[in-house]
């Protein structure tokens, strides 16, 4: 530790600021973080912490946004070995085995949070039509939802692909290319991504003109809603269906050929440790892997918790997804 310290001090003295690796030598001070669209770049709680790692250790964060979760991924499997940054943010169960079938990591990416996709509502509109939110992927094919449901592409959108693997582990085989059939036939929307979708198409969210009460989201978006809501609000003006859910896992890891890798796997290490998983809920609305975090009130109260959300190997998925995903277009988008 003080071979450490004593090594800043004196290279940011005389070359200006570096970190220093085990055996000694110097690497740039900075490392660029790649994620998704949603990861913020401007001043958060979020943003803090990664400036007390730049304070504890002499290594400055760059973050990078890439789009959604599915286009990052692409994106790094085009430039794998040559990555545009050190660290990825974001990739998550659904889209793990693309990532490592690309080889995009530097070894095994590490799991920094969870949370669960699920079709969110409109609570005003369903108050207003006198009508019953739907509570499962069975009720979205009902008529009294007809056109009211915009979801994500699976492959182009991360909710989007883990929305399709709910309704496979739900109906098999043999009968989810159905239930999308079905659910065309009742006016489903599709749109390339979850910004889209929610922000866009979505009536339930702030500031929005759109007009579909029914969209594919998270679990945690309504204390989102209530934490982001100007005026301020001290209830959800959206709800979860909490049968719809699919149990979504997030990752980083090193970028395979970083050319900062020492730093670069520090800030991994940063990634999953109390500082900066106590942001996580209310800035990334997602809960941390670290269970020495209390999760905030708005968070608890707001956040939907499905007790038992569908889920699925990610070796399943990598045998399958590129064949469901043109099942996919094939049914809905023809």
């Amino acid at each position: 530790m003080k071979r450490w310290i004593s090594c800043i001090a004196f290279t940011a003295s005389a070359v200006g600021l570096v970190a220093c690796s085990d055996d000694g030598a110097t690497t740039p001070a900075t490392v660029t973080l790649v994620a998704y669209d949603s990861f913020p770049t401007e001043k958060t709680p979020l943003n803090d912490a990664l400036a007390t790692f730049t304070d504890d250790t002499g290594i400055t964060v760059k973050i990078v946004t890439a789009g959604d979760a599915g286009a990052m991924v692409s994106k790094a499997a085009l430039t794998a070995g040559n990555p545009e940054g050190d660290v990825m943010w974001g990739v998550d169960n659904t889209l793990l085995s693309s990532a490592v079938d690309a080889k995009i990591f530097d070894g095994e990416p590490t799991q920094v949070d969870f949370g669960d996709v699920c079709v969110n509502y409109d609570i005003e509109y369903f108050t207003q039509h006198q009508l019953q939110p739907p509570t499962t992927l069975d009720d979205l094919t009902q008529p009294e939802y007809k056109d009211l449901l915009v979801v994500e592409n699976p492959a182009t959108s991360s909710p989007g692909l883990a929305f399709m693997l709910a309704t496979i582990d739900k109906y098999g085989d043999a009968g989810w290319t159905q239930y999308w059939g079905t659910l065309r036939s009742n006016g489903v929307e599709v749109v390339d991504s979850w910004e889209t979708a929610y922000y866009e198409r979505f009536s339930g969210s702030g500031g929005s003109s759109g007009d579909k009460p029914l969209v594919v989201s998270y679990a945690s978006s309504p204390p989102a809603e209530v934490v982001f809501a100007d005026p301020p609000i001290d209830t959800a003006p959206t709800g979860v269906a909490t049968n719809t859910c699919f149990r979504q896992k997030e990752y980083a890891g090193v970028l395979r050929g970083s050319r900062h890798h020492e730093a670069a796997q520090q800030l991994v290490t940063f990634l999953t440790g109390e500082t900066f998983q106590r942001t996580l809920p209310l800035t990334l609305f997602v809960y941390p892997v670290n269970g020495k975090i209390t999760l905030p009130e708005v968070f608890t109260k707001f956040a939907a918790v499905p007790t038992n959300p569908y889920s699925m190997d990610p070796v399943r998925i990598a045998e399958n997804r590129e064949s469901w995903q043109e099942q996919w277009t094939q049914t809905v988008i023809g």
